[in-house]
């Protein structure tokens, strides 16, 4: 069976987005691209009805590719563990309280079992200070947190 990997939001935004006149931008954009066309099918991927949701807002040609991109991966659940995750961690101080979405993707991810957790979100998943934070509230509950990465450092 191969590595599962749960693509969160922001990695789809960035696939499916104009380019980026901000070189940043333009750098995880051209990151993304690559991941999805050289990288995706080395692991088992996985979203959620969160991210559906997620995707699913806005300007509606951008959600129209948005969705169009994740046809056909298949979607995790989002249970009562996870919620309870998500929970946790905005008590735990791991993630804002007002970023309950950011939150529930690493409750949905934990409680799935999925071993790696793929985001652009740098300020409330993806760095140090979160992650370390984050580990040690999934692990209290008894689960193993997943790998939080970007598409640059996963397979690359």
């Amino acid at each position: 069976m191969a590595t599962s990997v749960y693509i969160e939001s922001s990695v789809i935004s960035y696939l499916t987005a104009r380019p980026g006149r901000d070189v940043v931008v333009a750098a995880r954009q051209a990151i993304t691209l690559e991941w999805w066309q050289n990288q995706r099918e080395k692991y088992e991927v996985f979203i959620s009805a969160l991210v559906e949701e997620e995707i699913a807002a806005g300007d509606s040609s951008a959600a129209q590719r948005r969705i169009e991109a994740v046809t056909g991966i298949a979607s995790v659940a989002v249970t009562s563990q996870a919620q309870t995750l998500a929970h946790s961690l905005m008590s735990g101080n791991a993630v804002p309280e007002t970023s309950p979405e950011d939150a529930l993707h690493i409750g949905i991810a934990a409680a799935q079992g999925v071993e790696y957790l793929l985001t652009w979100n740098f300020k409330h998943i993806n760095n140090a200070e979160t992650k370390s934070a984050i580990a040690r509230i999934i692990e209290q509950q008894g689960l193993i947190c997943p790998v939080i990465c970007s598409p640059e450092e996963l397979g690359a």
